[in-house]
């Protein structure tokens, strides 16, 4: 072997052994919805800000990131404490929002699964009105709410199939509070078409999930579940045990993410890359920037 190509050959193996040193240490994940994407790309910007390489796979289904995780597959991803109990531990036991992260940490940490600090975004259920049909009408709450339909029944709603017919949906929840809308003044309809008939009158109140980008965008008002009807869904970021004790650092920086978010600033986000049409990476970026993070 002449000369040269002994040279060029040690040159490939050491620029292979370099890329091989360069390999992801953190496997990120996430779901295939917008507030997941936008998630996965915060979390992966503030890993690599702070020395980690990373390898994004965001745009799975939720039952593969959860499997993914149990499979060692990925280390981290943003996941709901409502998922985890009712969806992923079969837990039917109705809990409050402190009850819920409670029980998700204790018993996913018997499959090697940290939840780090939930934020006070809660990408649950929701019933939305227009803002000024909310100021008009004094309806703030699910109470209030309950109050004005028993006053005069002639209040819309548009819902979509799902929580109309499921066990714990519409008819739970109104018996919970005391009302009833009169089924012509039920709308059914997919989830998607609800923020736009919201939007443009059709209805007055709408069911939607509280951390929409829609509920800003289209300036509703979100009522207060004042009873404590809806599930936690509140958003945490989830770990791999034994990658959080190799870096204890991603639990400090991803905490430090989680407590500046809430459903105003989710919702915001998400607006700005579903109405605003802001990339993912640009939307996580200015969002890191803001807040000090990056």
């Amino acid at each position: 072997m002449n000369i040269t190509v002994k040279s060029t050959l040690t040159g490939l193996a050491l620029a292979g052994f370099a890329m091989g040193a360069q390999a992801a240490d953190i496997v990120v994940g996430g779901k295939n919805f917008t507030e997941q994407q936008l998630l996965s790309a915060i979390t992966q910007q503030v890993l690599e800000a702070n020395g980690h390489n990373v390898d994004n796979r965001a745009g799975m289904g939720s039952a593969a990131v959860r499997q993914a995780m149990e499979n060692g597959q990925i280390d981290v991803y943003w996941e709901y404490t409502g998922t985890s109990l009712i969806t992923y531990n079969k837990v039917e036991e109705k809990l409050d929002p402190e009850a819920t992260y409670s029980r998700v940490k204790e018993l996913d940490a018997e499959k090697g699964i940290v939840w780090l600090n939930p934020s006070e975004a809660n990408n649950t259920y929701a019933f939305a009105m227009r803002a000024e049909d909310s100021e008009e009408t004094g309806i703030k709450t699910i109470s209030d709410l309950a109050q004005a339909v028993n006053d005069d029944g002639d209040l819309t709603l548009a819902s979509n199939a799902e929580f109309y017919a499921r066990a714990d949906g519409l008819k739970p929840l109104q018996e919970a509070y005391g009302f009833e809308f009169g089924r012509a003044n039920i709308k059914r309809m997919d989830t998607g078409l609800v923020y736009q008939a919201l939007k443009d009158g059709q209805v007055d109140v709408g069911l939607v999930f509280a951390t929409d980008g829609r509920i800003p965008a289209f300036n509703f008002t979100v009522l207060a579940d004042d009873k404590g009807y809806f599930p936690s869904y509140a958003l945490a970021p989830v770990i791999r045990d034994e990658v959080l004790e190799a870096n204890p650092d991603i639990g400090e920086l991803l905490n430090e993410v989680s407590a500046k978010l809430n459903d105003e600033v989710m919702a915001k986000l998400n607006a700005s890359v579903d109405v605003e049409k802001v990339s993912i990476e640009n939307a996580a970026t200015q969002f890191l920037k803001d807040n000090g993070l990056i």
